[in-house]
């Protein structure tokens, strides 16, 4: 019995029921003062009736200002968090204008029939925003993005939507939220004191509070859908989804911050909009369609990729002369009848097919942005290509952490800004791999022993 009382004193929210008390001791103070300047003005003491109904107002204001904020913060119900927007539309303006008039002409001449129509429309007015908000309650969203998004490549997404309703739901929208303002309200812990202009260790009174402050809200990032996607109808207890395309124009981070269903049912007097705090991100990976500058760069690349790794394998290499130190299991009959001399082949050597991709990010400011969205692009075209062929890849970037999966350098290029650091390309470790450098750096700044087994892209193309 001891162990549950003292389980159900341990729940009980201490902060709240002190509010609570002094919240009826307030108020009890402020109807007691109401009523004795009520018999202090029927008795005909004036100083006495202002004194009375001073310290009302004065309790009921700081009970007011001291319980009903707190109250309002903690009180989290699903109607205050789902809330609705109106906007009017052109049938709306005009049937209120139409509305006014007649109740004008129903004051001025005093006619029933009038007023009868008069109520009727209004009693329209408030059946419809009853049904539309019927509409909108039961219904729940789940969007679903494709993981795997690049830069000007469409991808499908699908919107679906679930009525948990009784009833069918009609003329539904979704659409993005609206933009608010870059001012937002939101609470702070505070403290209560009185007198406030007193040090706090001579101060009568101090309370925990909370206070409302304004702050500036961070830039929002791209939204990722743009449009409004329409279902006409949605059956009881049902759901129905919609495919959409979508499509980036760059690389980058979108960030989705929330949803909107909204609907002019029945009568289209007003748009209501249910705002819903679903939120999505989404990272859209930098271009891989090869451009010119891709196909200017990769035969060059591979030749010398190819040379660097030529040897025993299964992949042919060329077809040459033979050497008086070549073996005669590699002699290409085929070619020898052809020519009339010996031709021996020469394969890669598969086992030894190692690729590094180096992007040495630039300090702020050392290329232009067309500049440097280029030598971004370049890099994730090249090493999605490089990715689709029988070669060992990895990945130096400065501040990469990820793997040798070409999706995590990717991600890394889609997120990636110039930034003050230290040339990667002074530590790199020391690998037989073949290096694939993109850099702002300077001819003299690349190291020497890198020349001979690297292939190296100069962002700032004037060098």
């Amino acid at each position: 019995m001891l162990t549950t009382l003292q389980s159900a004193l341990a729940k009980i929210d201490r902060p709240a029921w002190i509010r609570f008390f002094i919240a009826i001791f307030g108020l009890a103070l402020a109807f007691t003062s109401a009523l004795f300047s009520t018999v202090f003005r029927e008795n005909g003491n004036l100083f006495a009736t202002a004194v009375a109904a001073s310290i009302s107002l004065l309790a009921a204001g700081f009970i007011g200002l001291y319980t009903v904020p707190y109250l309002a913060k903690r009180v989290a119900l699903e109607g205050m968090r789902e809330a609705f927007d109106y906007d009017f539309t052109k049938e709306g303006i005009v049937y209120l204008g139409v509305a006014l008039l007649i109740g004008v002409a129903a004051l001025n001449t005093g006619n029933n029939l009038l007023f009868i129509i008069l109520a009727a429309m209004l009693a329209a007015i408030i059946v419809s925003g009853m049904a539309s908000a019927v509409v909108l309650r039961g219904l729940r969203l789940d969007p679903s993005l494709p993981e795997h998004v690049f830069a000007l490549q469409p991808v499908m997404a699908r919107i679906n939507l679930r009525n948990t309703h009784l009833v069918a739901s009609f003329s539904v929208s979704v659409v993005p939220m609206k933009s608010r303002s870059s001012k937002r309200f939101h609470w702070e812990k505070g403290t209560f004191t009185f007198p406030a202009n007193r040090p706090a260790n001579k101060q009568w009174v101090r309370w925990p509070d909370l206070k409302l402050k304004v702050r500036e809200a961070a830039p929002a990032a791209d939204a990722i859908f743009r449009g409004s996607v329409y279902f006409p109808y949605i059956a009881s207890r049902s759901s129905a989804h919609a495919d959409i395309e979508l499509s980036f124009t760059r690389r980058g981070l979108f960030v989705q911050d929330g949803f909107g269903l909204s609907t002019r049912f029945p009568f289209s007097f007003l748009i209501k909009t249910r705002r819903l705090s679903i939120t999505r991100e989404m990272v859209v990976y930098p271009s891989v369609e090869p451009t010119d500058d891709f196909f200017q760069v990769l035969p060059m690349i591979t030749g010398e990729f190819e040379a660097f790794v030529r040897g025993r394998g299964y992949d042919l290499y060329r077809i040459r002369e033979y050497m008086p130190e070549d073996s005669a299991r590699l002699v290409d009959w085929k070619a020898t009848a052809k020519s009339g001399s010996l031709k021996v082949r020469e394969f890669t050597r598969e086992d030894e097919r190692k690729l590094r991709i180096i992007f040495d990010n630039p300090s702020p400011g050392t290329v232009s942005t067309e500049q440097y969205e280029t030598a971004i692009q370049l890099t994730a075209s090249l090493a999605w290509h490089f990715a689709g062929t029988n070669t060992q890849l990895s990945f130096v970037a400065p501040g990469y952490t990820g793997s040798t999966d070409v999706l995590d350098f990717l991600r890394y290029l889609a997120l990636v800004t110039p930034a003050e650091n230290d040339s990667v390309l002074q530590s790199l470790p020391v690998t037989q791999d073949y290096n694939l450098v993109v850099t702002a750096r300077a001819h003299g700044s690349v190291p020497t022993e890198l020349w001979s087994s690297s292939y190296i892209v100069f962002m700032d193309k004037t060098q």
